[in-house]
């Protein structure tokens, strides 16, 4: 037997080391957040971990899976109290030892294994702990999966079994470098910032990119735990700031920036600008559209409307979707409709056959970047950027929502936005031509400026994203638009950035 977990122990005390501990809002929509040793003890994540191995059983899954961690101080110690619950629950462990997420996806192709616990907080704060979980490679676990893990571990409903075991997996860290460059060299010399943020992918993506041929000039790579000068997260204006000081201080030709578990990548331009990762994702798009015509696309609700309205990809005959954030949600999509690619404004991307095998890594995505300057010689980056029609868009920007309050909060605005649109209103001065309700909601105006709001999926956050194809001043009156909304809900805060 194993004992229910508690939602709450004080530290410091004998229950505190004898019982588990797992707060419910921890179980996000597709993966697991929690803050280590307020929200989940070593004992809760050994829970989860019998909880995730009972649900295989009962999903009636092979019991086999890739473990591996971040860098943390404490996700060592995490993924081992994930292994002993994994174990009790009969299930054969593949531990990998720190990793990028990536990685993990990689080693269930590589070593023929369905499923996949990844232990890591990806770009959140220090302090935060998760698991990134699947049994169905190469997607990962969304709300139904989620759900029924939830009610698994919180109610105790816990199936041991004899038959678990352990293997420690030396090597994968080689095997997955050569996987990723095991490919014709950029043949153009590009001088590239790597910058990681002192976070895991520090171990991995500086000799990724030296190995197809780039000149490396590194940026906080050195590994870290502390995060002493910004956290690693692709979408933070200081990580930006930091790659575009890097950019013009060396006269690089651009700054790939990756997150904390190395499945996101940012991209800054020769000039210094950063380039928000749905325009790259346009960018993209251009190039595979060429060379796949009538190509299938995957965006996500963030992302900008270029997807639908840009002259090069619609003379291509290239589709886009729009649809969930999230990297489950997206994941699946592409999957489902056999898109070659996807793009999440967050800078997750996902590429399926010739490109990768339908998981997001961001070095895969920082290539792609490579090969598509190499096919454009005499052509910078910020060359490639400015043949884009021009819009103004804001960065993501996330006032704080309490876990418990930020899914009534978005529904209570999805709902203004419905009546306004229902009884002739207008939004920043202008009626409204379109809702997409598919996660949160993006109220779009006659010329075409956009409002998006939902709740952060793996935060106690709002995400808030706003975009213009006609001026900045109409960028930022979506904005004032939107905010006034959020301002009527007292549990909305302050934002972590504003444009």
């Amino acid at each position: 037997m194993f004992p229910k977990p508690k939602p709450q122990l004080k530290p410091n005390t004998y229950a505190y080391e004898s019982e588990p501990m797992v707060k419910p809002t921890g179980f996000r929509e597709y993966d697991a957040r929690w803050l280590f040793g307020s929200e989940i003890n070593l004992m809760g994540v050994e829970a989860l971990g019998l909880g995730l191995g009972t649900l295989i059983g009962e999903l009636g899954r092979k019991p086999e899976l890739v473990t591996g961690h971040d860098f943390r101080s404490y996700s060592a110690s995490i993924k081992m109290a994930l292994v002993n619950g994994l174990i009790a629950s009969g299930c054969k462990v593949h531990d990998i030892g720190l990793a990028v997420t990536p990685m993990a996806y990689f080693a269930q192709f590589a070593l023929d294994v369905p499923g996949v616990a990844m232990v890591t907080a990806s770009h959140n704060d220090n302090g935060w702990t998760g698991v990134k979980m699947g049994i169905n490679r190469p997607l990962t676990f969304g709300p139904d999966e989620i759900g029924r893990l939830k009610d698994i571990v919180l109610n105790g409903r816990f199936r041991m079994k004899d038959g678990g075991s352990y293997q420690f997996v030396e090597n994968m860290r080689a095997r997955y470098i050569a996987d990723l460059t095991d490919r014709p060299k950029v043949k153009r010399r590009l001088k590239v910032v790597c910058a990681c943020g002192n976070g895991t992918a520090g171990a991995f993506a500086p000799e990724v990119l030296q190995e197809v041929g780039c000149e490396v000039v590194p940026l906080d790579c050195e590994l870290d735990h502390t995060f002493p000068k910004y956290n690693p997260n692709t979408e933070d204006m200081k990580m930006l700031h930091a790659m575009r000081d890097a950019v013009l201080a060396n006269g690089a030709d651009l700054a790939l920036g990756f997150d904390g578990d190395g499945d996101r990548c940012g991209v800054v331009d020769n000039e210094g600008e950063e380039i928000f990762a749905d325009k790259v994702g346009v960018m993209l798009a251009r190039y595979i559209s060429a060379e796949h015509k009538n190509a299938r696309f995957v965006a996500d609700v963030k992302s900008t409307g270029l997807f639908m309205t840009d002259p090069v990809l619609i003379k291509n005959g290239a589709k886009t979707d729009y649809w969930k954030t999230g990297h489950s949600y997206m994941k699946r999509r592409v999957n489902e409709v056999g898109a070659i690619a996807g793009f999440e404004k967050s800078g997750h991307f996902f590429f399926n056959e010739p490109f990768g095998r339908g998981y997001d890594d961001g070095l895969i995505f920082a290539l792609a970047v490579c090969d598509m300057l190499d096919r454009n010689p005499g052509k910078s980056m910020a060359d490639l950027k400015n043949a884009l029609p021009k819009t103004w868009s804001s960065p993501s920007m996330s006032p704080h929502c309490a876990d418990e309050e930020k899914y009534r909060v978005v529904d209570a605005v999805v709902k203004h936005f419905e009546d306004e649109k229902k009884n002739g209103g207008k939004v920043a001065g202008q009626p409204i031509r379109d809702l997409v309700t598919v996660n949160g909601v993006r109220v779009t105006v006659d010329d075409g400026t956009w409002g998006l709001v939902r709740a952060s999926s793996n935060k106690p956050e709002l995400v808030v994203v706003v975009e213009s194809p006609v001026s900045e001043v109409r960028m930022r009156e979506m904005f004032a638009a939107v905010d006034a909304v959020l301002r009527t809900h007292k549990e909305v805060g302050e934002y972590n950035q504003k444009i």
